[in-house]
């Protein structure tokens, strides 16, 4: 069953398609009036439009939408023809890691070498192993609500569904029988507007949790635009940062403990505003921003409220507009060339608020353990053909125990496999 999201976008494609049949019908398109959303109402969060994300039109970017990928993933001959034009620096090499795990998301490894995969809008969470020389891939969880972020601590699987973290003990003896597994937190609001998470694990194993606002731009609850630091043990929680539109991907460097997270900016100012961010939070308590300031030095046309940019913590480094930058891990294996150790690897959606479509790629960032200095490589690229043309969509990276990297596709429905070998 498609989510509300997915139907949303799919009935506005069908009306786009359907605008453009005549010229009389592109004209009433042209002319009807921009969509604007009442979003600062508790009725709103609750219970929002089909098409929530839209957020508010302007006529230059009026009719943009979401696109939806297909349904079924895409075939094993698609995904041939798709890694063949990837581009990836000298030396490294892309293939099909495995096939058919559909909106593939956050990904987390068990201890015994399960891959265990989440899912955007399916419901499904997924485990890949090994059989007979081939992967297989198992939907172990069916029926939860967006459950998008993975982790796997001490032989238990732990996956967030919008409102609620469960954790599943001794996950990989029990595929076949995970049960319903025991909530171990659910302080969370129960919206799915940009509830959705992600979860990346410290050295004390707390999880750091970000809490989206349920709209595009507003005044948000108070409970969510956040990252929580959580317990998984006792349920205890800290709110760690404040000021965060949508977040869905951070890690901890492995050199200083901080905790790092991308962040996608508020839709509808145009196509090159705002850029989107990578943050590092240096202390707890730190605000980055929404709703008054994006990118550090773009004060909103509306919800400035007098304030200055000044106020907030700027990014580590404003990776451009519309990329929708997701997954992330600093690179800490052996396999890459060395100036690849301690870089962080980030998956780009890419765009859907933009004419012209970027991101769809994944990035290098090289920066400092004071977090200053940071520079950006494209490091893969070619999931974008034309304007508008998706062929698949990165969404989250993991390091394999060899030192290759593994990264999720939620369009295509595939997992890749991305390795290094000197010639």
């Amino acid at each position: 069953m498609k989510s509300p999201f997915h139907r949303s976008v799919l009935a506005l494609a069908a009306i786009g398609l359907v605008a453009g049949a005549s010229l009389a019908s592109a004209q009433q398109q042209s002319q009807r009036t921009l969509k604007k959303y009442e979003s600062g109402t508790k009725e709103f969060w609750t219970h929002p439009p089909d098409d929530w994300f839209l957020g508010d039109e302007t006529e230059a970017q009026k009719g943009l939408a979401p696109p939806s990928g297909p349904p079924t993933g895409a075939s094993d001959a698609e995904l041939a023809a798709l890694i063949k034009k990837i581009k990836l620096p000298s030396g490294f090499k892309i293939e099909v890691w495995a096939s058919g795990v559909l909106a593939a998301r956050q990904m987390a490894w068990g201890d015994k070498g399960t891959l265990f995969v989440g899912s955007f809008g399916l419901g499904n969470v997924y485990a890949i192993t090994d059989k007979d020389g081939k992967k297989e891939v198992k939907t172990i969880l069916k029926g939860l609500n967006m459950p998008t972020g993975l982790a796997f601590r001490d032989g238990a699987l732990y996956v967030i569904a919008v409102d609620k973290l469960i954790k599943y003990e001794s996950a990989e003896a029990n595929l076949d029988k995970l049960g319903d597994g025991k909530v171990v937190y659910d302080d969370m609001p129960s919206y799915a507007a940009h509830g959705w998470k992600y979860i990346a694990v410290d050295k004390d194993g707390w999880f750091y949790i970000p809490f989206g606002p349920p709209f595009n731009i507003g005044l948000p609850p108070t409970n969510v635009s956040q990252i929580r630091r959580v317990d998984p043990k006792t349920g205890n929680a800290e709110v760690y940062a404040l000021g965060v539109r949508n977040s869905v991907g951070g890690d901890v460097d492995p050199r200083t403990g901080k905790y790092w997270f991308t962040e996608n900016a508020r839709d509808w100012i145009s196509d090159d505003l705002p850029s989107d961010k990578l943050n590092v939070i240096n202390k707890i308590g730190e605000h980055f921003g929404y709703p008054y300031c994006h990118q550090g030095d773009l004060p909103d046309p509306k919800f400035a409220m007098g304030h200055k940019c000044s106020e907030f913590t700027p990014p580590a480094y404003n990776l451009g507009a519309h990329m929708a930058p997701l997954g992330m891990k600093f690179y800490t294996g052996d396999q890459f060339p060395a100036e690849y150790k301690n870089s962080i690897l980030i998956a780009e959606h890419g765009s859907w608020n933009r004419h012209k479509y970027q991101g769809g790629r994944i990035v290098k960032i090289t920066v400092g353990p004071d977090g200053k200095n940071a520079k950006q490589e494209v490091f893969a690229s070619g999931w974008i053909e034309g304007d508008q043309g998706y062929l698949g969509r990165p969404d989250d990276i993991i390091l394999a125990k060899d030192g290759s990297i593994l990264v999720a596709d939620d369009w295509a429905g595939a997992i890749y496999r991305i390795s290094y070998s000197k010639k």
